[in-house]
């Protein structure tokens, strides 16, 4: 069940669907979530309290940006692991698709499988995009560092793919 204060955050879209109104602010308690990984595993943010953890976000397995983003978290994935860093890419591709996306890139953290969206829609990071005149919803390209208290950190908008590990990887040794 929501609280007020979760409700005041979002709005009803048809059929019961929730989409938050806005992306959670830095001091603020990451909304909690629990997703299928690639590996086939639930997991659960509650159980990664007391853990530094990047939640990104991305739009979909195996295309440019993406493949370069997650490419640089593994390429980072050494220094990150050093500083107990969780890792877990988000996006609405299936448990399979994570799984080939995973094994053709060697990707050493966890993609969790958002199929129905409502953990974006939960992170504000569903939203309406164009492209060509042609309007549709789709993933915005955002990080999120969730503290070992579960309040968020810091917030990516608008992530630009390339360097963009090494960004995050920057800011986590200074905080």
């Amino acid at each position: 069940m929501r609280s007020q204060a979760e409700n005041n955050h979002l709005k009803v879209l048809n059929k019961g669907r929730f989409m938050a109104e806005r992306v959670p602010e830095a001091g603020e308690i990451a909304p909690d979530f629990s997703l299928p990984s690639a590996s086939g595993e639930e997991v659960h943010l509650a159980g990664l309290r007391g853990r530094r953890v990047i939640l990104y976000f991305y739009p979909k397995d195996d295309t440019p940006g993406c493949t370069t983003e997650a490419c640089g978290f593994r390429d980072s994935w050494q220094e990150l692991e050093e500083q107990g860093v969780v890792v877990l890419g988000i996006s609405r591709d299936s448990v399979k698709s994570h799984q080939k996306f995973t094994s053709k890139y060697g990707l050493p953290f966890t993609l969790l499988s958002d199929e129905g969206g409502g953990v974006a829609e939960q992170y504000g990071v569903w939203v309406e995009k164009s492209l060509y005149g042609r309007k549709y919803m789709s993933t915005a390209r955002t990080t999120f560092y969730i503290r070992p208290d579960g309040k968020i950190g810091h917030v990516w908008s608008r992530v630009k793919p390339e360097g963009h590990a090494l960004a995050v990887l920057a800011y986590l040794e200074k905080h």
